[in-house]
This record gives structure tokens, C-alpha cells and sequence, in this order.
């Protein structure tokens, strides 16, 4: 009786510190936050089965301790990304943070202008939350005029050069326009997309993991 009654208190004592011992690890784990819209949301598919989901296997693979959060939103625009944006960067505390927002104020025709500010904004803010930021390059197709298109694409260019932060080219590289890597709507990626939009990011986000 006196063993058990020994034994167990000292169970627990050990159960408990171990779970000291684990919570800090994942809480100080370093995280990577993507902000987007649909592209990063996995509209269309299984979740687990986006190009976010398969950035936080790559990284588990290559022995990367960040804990990816994905804040996208099928839909999303700039302005959707400032009114998310200070609860994520206060809750998430993001090491990294990855922006990929744009493409639906080009849809929508918004001026080049309003969506140039609204991306300064969110990277402002995320600097002055501490974390390191990549844009995402996007473009729109060419039925909105080659104008536009332009100034539209050249933003994203203009942006990394003005904050000095790296820059992902054209996120839908190899994809858009793939009828096999498309879903019907012509726009969104099906599952058999995502590596490439995975290995489309990788080249930029490797280096500011190191």
C-alpha cells in the first residue's frame, strides 16, 4: 500500500512536468503566418492537400522547426488582409510572414494605386511586428488590358524593392493556364497544382529560413 500510494503521486509529479517541458517547445516554435485569399486557402480541394499544408510538411521533412499558420481567406482582398492582419500578428507573433494578397482587388478592377497602398500598409505593419516578410507577385489575365496588367503586375516589384523584402515571382507559375493543374473555373489550382505552387515559393522562403 505504501508503494502504490508513493508511486503514484510521483506519476503524476513527472506527467506534469513533462507537459512543462513540451508546452514551451511548440509555443516558441518559430512561425511562418500566410496571408492570402483563395490561392492559399485551397478553395476547391482539401485543405491538407494546399500548397500551405504541403509548406509545412516540407519544412518537417528538411528538419525546419516552424510551425505554419495559414490565415487565408477564399475571397480575400487587401483590405480584408488590414482588417485581419493586427489580431494575426498579435496572436501569432510570426517570424516570418507571407503575403500573398492582391489578385481579387485586380478582379474587381481596383485602381493599382489603392492596391499599391494597402500592400504597404500590410507590410509595414508586419515589420513593425518584428517579423521578415515575402510578397507573393501576382498577376491578372490580359482581358483587363495590357495598361493595367502592367502597372498591376510591376507594383509587386516596386513594393519588395522600396521595403527590401524578397519577392516571390508569379505565385501561379507553370500553373495558370494548365488546363491539367486548373480546376473548371480557370482560375484556382487543382490538387495536382499545389507542388508547383510549393516549389514556386521555396527558393524565395528558403534563404530567410536559414
Amino acid at each position: 500500500m505504501m508503494k502504490t500510494k508513493v508511486l503514484k503521486p510521483l506519476s503524476i509529479l513527472l506527467w506534469f512536468c513533462a507537459l512543462l517541458w513540451i508546452a514551451p517547445t511548440r509555443a516558441e516554435a518559430p512561425v511562418i503566418l500566410v496571408l492570402g485569399d483563395s490561392l492559399s486557402a485551397g478553395y476547391g480541394i482539401p485543405l491538407e492537400r494546399g500548397w500551405v499544408s504541403l509548406l509545412q510538411n516540407r519544412l518537417a521533412e528538411r528538419g525546419f522547426p516552424h510551425r505554419v499558420v495559414n490565415a487565408s481567406i477564399s475571397g480575400d482582398t487587401t483590405d480584408g488582409g488590414l482588417s485581419r492582419l493586427p489580431a494575426a500578428l498579435s496572436r501569432e507573433r510570426p517570424a516570418i510572414v507571407v503575403l500573398e494578397l492582391g489578385a481579387n482587388d485586380g478582379m474587381r478592377g481596383q485602381s493599382p494605386a489603392s492596391i499599391h497602398d494597402n500592400l504597404a500598409r500590410l507590410i509595414e505593419l508586419a515589420q513593425q511586428a518584428g517579423a521578415r516578410v515575402l510578397l507573393a507577385e501576382m498577376r491578372i489575365p490580359p482581358n483587363y488590358g495590357p495598361s493595367y496588367a502592367q502597372k498591376f503586375q510591376g507594383m509587386f516589384g516596386e513594393l519588395a524593392q522600396r521595403y527590401a523584402i524578397p519577392l516571390i515571382p508569379f505565385l501561379l507559375d507553370g500553373v495558370a493556364g494548365n488546363p491539367a493543374l486548373t480546376q473548371d473555373d480557370g482560375l484556382h489550382p487543382r490538387v495536382e497544382g499545389q507542388q508547383r505552387i510549393l516549389d514556386n515559393v521555396w527558393p524565395t522562403l528558403e534563404p530567410v529560413l536559414r
